[in-house]
C-alpha cells in the first residue's frame, strides 16, 4: 500500500514527459509562426539582411502563403488521434515532428526553386506532419497524467504554444537581420526540431511501463491513479465510433472549443485592426505589441494552473465543478471586456492596448477549463477525441475573417466593429452555458466499454464468481 501512496520523487519521468510536450509545442509553433516574419525579409530585402534574394509577390500570393499551412493542418487532426492509438505517441510525434523540421529545411531551396507556388507547397506538407501533433500530445498525456496531476502537467505542455509564439515572433526578426539572413529563419527552426526528435526518442516513452529510467514508485503511483490501468495500455482497444459522436458531453465540449477559438481568433487578429482603424494606432508592425498577449497568455496560464492545484489539492470542489468556473472565467470575462472595448475613444489607446492584452490573458484559461477535457471524458481514446475536436476548431480561424469582411466595410466605423465585438461576446456567452449544462470531467462509460466486451467470457464469469470485495483489494494492493 505504500508504494500507491507513494508518488515518487518530485520532479520524475512524468514531469520529464511534460517538459519534452512542452519544447516540441515550441518548436513545432517556431516552424508554423515564422513565416510571417520570413515573408516581410522575403519580399522587402531592405527589413533584413540585403544580401539575400527578394521576391516580388502581391498581397494575393501572400495570403496564399500564409493560410496554405492550415489546408495541410486540418487534414491530418483526425488521422493523427488513430495513428497515435496504433503506433503510439512516440512514433508519430516523432515523424509529426521530424516532417515538420524538414519543411521548414527545405523552404530556401523550394523558394529558390519554384517561387511562392513551391512555398506554399512545402507549407501544406507541413501543416500535414503537425496536424498529428496534438491528438498525440493528449494521448500521451492521458498515458502519463495522474488526475490529480493533470491540470499542471496538460497546463506546463500547453504554455508551449505561447512560448513558441513569442520566440517565432522575436528570434525569427533577429536571425533575419543576421548574417544567416531570411533563409536562416527556416534552417534554425528545422535544426531545433531535429534536435527535439533526438531528444525524445531517447528520453520519451509511450507509457511508464515502456520507460527506461522511471523508478518502480513513480511507475506504481502512476498506474495505480490511472482508470483501469490494466486495460488502459493495451494497444488496440476499439474504438466506440457511434458512442463518441452521440456524447452529449463531448459534442458540448466541441461546441465550446469553437466557440473559444472564435473569440481567441477576434482578440488577437480583429482588435489590432480596430485599434489601427478606429484609433488610429500604428500597431501592426510593433513586434512588442503583437507579443504581449502572448506574453499574458503565457503568464496567466501559470496562474490558472496554480490556481487549479490548490483547489485540487484542498477537495473544494469537484473536477468537473473546477474546469467549469474557470472556463466561466475564460470565456465571460473576456466577453464583457469585448464589448467594452468598441466604446474606448482615440484618447484612450494605452487603456485599449492594457485590455486587449488582459484579455487574451485571462483566455487562457480555456487550457485547464475544455482543452484537457477530452482526457477526461476518455483517457484511452483522448488522442481521437482531440482529433475530431481539433478538426471542427480549426476552422474557425479561416471562417471568423470571412465574417468580419462582410461586416466590416470601412475600418473606420466604430459601430461596425462594435457588431463585430458583440458577435464574439455572444459566442463566448453561450459557448460556456452549453458546456455549464452538458459539460462533465467524468470518465464515459463508453470510455473501454467495447473493449471491456470482447474479453473472454470465461475469465469474466470466473471473476462473478470468485471476486468479494475484500479480494478486490487485495487484487488491487498485489497489481501495484
Amino acid at each position: 500500500m505504500e508504494a500507491v501512496k507513494s508518488k515518487g520523487p518530485k520532479l520524475g519521468v512524468r514531469h520529464l514527459q511534460t517538459l519534452l510536450l512542452f519544447f516540441d509545442i515550441v518548436v513545432a509553433y517556431m516552424a508554423r509562426l515564422n513565416v510571417g516574419v520570413a515573408v516581410v525579409a522575403m519580399t522587402n530585402a531592405e527589413t533584413s539582411n540585403p544580401d539575400f534574394p527578394e521576391f516580388d509577390w502581391d498581397e494575393k500570393q501572400i495570403s496564399y502563403i500564409l493560410s496554405s499551412f492550415f489546408w495541410g493542418y486540418v487534414a491530418t487532426q483526425f488521422v493523427g488521434g488513430s495513428l497515435c492509438k496504433h503506433f503510439g505517441t512516440k512514433l508519430v510525434m516523432t515523424v509529426s515532428t521530424f516532417g515538420s523540421g524538414l519543411g521548414s529545411a527545405l523552404t530556401p531551396l523550394c523558394v529558390m526553386k519554384g517561387g511562392w507556388q513551391a512555398f506554399c507547397a512545402i507549407r501544406v506538407a507541413t501543416g500535414l506532419f503537425q496536424g498529428m501533433m496534438f491528438p498525440c500530445i493528449h494521448q500521451h498525456l492521458a498515458k502519463w497524467s495522474p488526475p490529480d496531476e493533470r491540470n499542471r502537467l496538460g497546463t506546463l505542455s500547453h504554455t508551449g504554444i505561447e512560448c513558441g509564439t513569442v520566440l517565432a515572433l522575436g528570434v525569427s526578426g533577429i536571425i533575419a537581420e543576421s548574417s544567416l539572413g531570411w533563409p536562416g529563419i527556416s534552417y534554425v527552426s528545422g535544426g531545433l526540431c531535429f534536435t527535439w526528435c533526438i531528444l525524445w526518442w531517447i528520453l520519451g516513452a509511450n507509457n511508464a511501463n515502456e520507460s527506461k529510467f522511471i523508478s518502480k514508485t513513480e511507475r506504481d503511483y502512476i498506474e495505480s491513479s490511472l482508470v483501469r490501468a490494466e486495460d488502459f495500455h493495451q494497444k488496440k482497444i476499439p474504438i466506440p465510433w457511434k458512442a463518441i459522436f452521440t456524447s452529449k458531453p463531448f459534442l458540448a465540449l466541441c461546441v465550446t472549443r469553437c466557440c473559444a477559438v472564435w473569440g481567441l481568433s477576434t482578440m488577437q487578429h480583429q482588435i489590432p485592426s480596430y485599434m489601427n482603424g478606429v484609433l488610429n494606432m500604428e500597431i501592426k508592425s510593433n513586434a512588442l505589441f503583437s507579443a504581449l498577449p502572448f506574453l499574458a497568455m503565457w503568464i496567466l496560464s501559470y496562474v490558472y494552473a496554480l490556481a487549479a492545484e490548490i483547489i485540487q489539492h484542498k477537495q473544494c470542489i469537484s473536477l468537473t465543478a473546477l474546469r467549469k468556473c474557470i472556463n466561466t472565467m475564460a470565456f465571460w470575462l473576456p466577453a464583457i471586456g469585448l464589448v467594452g472595448i468598441g466604446f474606448l475613444d482615440d484618447d484612450q489607446k494605452t487603456l485599449a492596448i492594457t485590455l486587449m492584452t488582459l484579455l487574451v490573458g485571462l483566455n487562457s484559461g480555456t487550457i485547464i477549463g475544455c482543452t484537457l477535457n477530452t482526457i477526461d471524458l476518455s483517457p484511452n481514446h483522448a488522442g481521437i477525441l482531440m482529433g475530431i475536436a481539433n478538426t471542427t476548431v480549426s476552422f474557425m480561424p479561416i471562417i471568423t475573417p470571412l465574417v468580419v469582411g462582410v461586416i466590416v466595410t470601412d475600418t473606420h466605423s466604430r459601430t461596425q466593429w462594435q457588431l463585430v465585438f458583440l458577435i464574439a461576446a455572444s459566442i463566448f456567452f453561450v459557448g460556456n452555458v452549453i458546456y455549464l449544462i452538458w459539460g462533465t470531467a467524468k470518465t464515459q462509460p463508453w470510455d473501454a466499454q467495447d473493449f471491456l466486451a470482447t474479453k473472454p467470457k470465461s475469465s469474466s464469469a470466473s471473476n462473478d464468481k470468485t471476486n468479494t470485495t475484500s479480494l478486490e483489494s487485495s487484487d488491487h494492493v498485489k497489481n501495484s
